[in-house]
């Protein structure tokens, strides 16, 4: 019979001591999972969020964090817009050359509904056309795919796409219409209706929570146009014919959702809260962000998001997530004692036990791996059932994270620090059984068979 089987069955002899002995490791095994899963997967939604173009150009009378926060997440609150000619530098003006896609964003409204609030952006049909928002682990990109419905067309400029949570919590669905509130707070007046035309499938993003309506239409609701054209800013004219545009610029000709035609916006009375930059080639971000952070004006900034989310992890997410780590290896360090404890105590139960296989012809050594062997099974017992209760935990909260955040957790999700959780649970039990092994080591058989204690 091998050392670990005897062990095996010491264990199963003390079934009631050893099942709460290796619950505790398992409980505490189970909250530094649900800590290092939450955290994976904190990280790759943000950075994920921040993927599928480079740059971010926004008002340069703001942080590089609100700027990030208000566009890419949908929180905080937006900048100062800048002109709407910062746009078209990149469409068919002087940055032009270096950029390979460009799409305004207008932020401002917002929609309530079933008390929640959701952003409404304005942008143009190249957001979910030309842009990806992450990619597979083969490194495919994911493009942005409709579960029902389609893109709104850049011409009509009263129809919207709505991310997967926005429909499945308000309700919206291809053909719904909706009137979005002037300011983000739900307290404003409400604007004309849009029409729904596109539901996004589950990207996994911020953008599951936003409405997006087109820009041409939101230029056109009230408070949303100058009263006068920027000073000192000069109105680009409009695109030769033959120009090749990197964005959608202004249409000459709108219709609404009944086909009417429309007037659209001057574009000397517009604006745009940022603009998101698909670069054209690797160094184009590196000379955007020289050429628009070292004007003189300082009017506008240039931001790479990728820098900033990682900033925002690194400060913020990094030392949090320290922190429960150490507590929860705190909580381990207390399951093994417990196991030291459990198998100290049981010593003195074990000593005529310990003794007759003593004089069966066990060795001292023998006798101090096998309870050796029993406090690593008892550890890797409760690691083993401990990790499978935290992802139990995390597929049980997947829903209410989703339903509250946007996040989704996948129950069977692993992440490599997982692996290392065994191997250190080992030692820790090596140390913890240590004590009771060289107590087991030093039994006295002579005493033990005689029945003194």
């Amino acid at each position: 019979m091998s050392f670990w089987t005897i062990a095996w069955r010491n264990m199963q002899q003390r079934w009631l001591a050893s099942s709460l002995t290796g619950l505790s490791m398992a409980l505490g095994v189970a909250v530094m999972v649900c800590v290092i899963v939450i955290h994976s997967v904190a990280v790759k939604q943000f950075n994920q969020d921040a993927a599928g173009y480079h740059l971010i150009i926004g008002s340069g009378k703001g942080s590089k964090t609100d700027l990030v926060l208000s566009t890419v997440f949908h929180v905080g609150t937006p900048l100062f817009p800048i002109p709407y000619a910062y746009y078209r530098d990149f469409t068919d003006g002087p940055h032009a050359d270096l950029t390979a896609v460009a799409i305004p964003y207008c932020l401002g409204d917002s929609y309530e509904a079933n008390g929640r609030l959701y952003r409404v952006v304005g942008v143009t049909p190249d957001l979910f056309d030309k842009i990806q928002y992450g990619t597979d682990p083969d490194g495919t990109p994911r493009m942005y795919q409709f579960a029902d419905g389609e893109n709104f067309k850049a011409d009509r400029c009263f129809e919207a796409v709505v991310g997967s949570m926005v429909a499945s919590q308000a309700g919206l669905n291809v053909g719904s219409t909706f009137n979005p509130t002037h300011g983000i707070s739900a307290e404003g007046d409400k604007h004309e209706p849009f029409k729904v035309v596109g539901v996004l499938e589950p990207t996994g993003t911020a953008n599951d929570r936003a409405v997006f309506v087109n820009i041409e239409g939101f230029y056109l609701l009230a408070g949303h146009s100058l009263t006068k054209p920027h000073e000192g800013i000069e109105t680009p004219p409009p695109p030769a014919a033959d120009a090749e545009l990197k964005g959608v610029v202004a249409q000459p000709v709108l219709y609404d959702n009944d086909g009417n035609e429309v007037e659209p916006l001057a574009p000397e009375l517009r604006e745009v809260t940022s603009v998101l930059v698909l670069c054209a080639n690797p160094f184009g971000s590196n000379a955007l962000i020289y050429a628009i952070n070292k004007d003189a004006t300082r009017s506008a900034q240039a931001v790479a998001p990728g820098g900033v989310v990682t900033k925002l992890l690194e400060e913020i997410v990094g030392p949090v997530q320290v922190v429960l780590l150490v507590l929860t290896i705190m909580i381990v360090i207390v399951a093994s004692i417990s196991i030291l404890v459990s198998i100290y105590n049981s010593m003195s139960e074990r000593s005529h036990d310990i003794a007759v296989m003593r004089a069966l012809g066990a060795s001292r050594v023998a006798v101090m791996l096998i309870v050796l062997f029993e406090s690593i099974l008892l550890s890797v017992a409760g690691g083993l059932a401990g990790i499978a209760l935290g992802h139990m935990i995390v597929g049980a909260a997947a829903p209410y994270v989703v339903e509250a955040t946007g996040v989704r957790l996948a129950v069977w999700e692993f992440d490599p620090l997982e692996l290392q959780i065994i191997p250190a649970l080992v030692v820790l039990a090596s140390l913890a059984g240590l004590i009771p092994a060289i107590s087991a080591y030093r039994t006295d058989v002579a005493r033990s068979l005689s029945g003194a204690r």
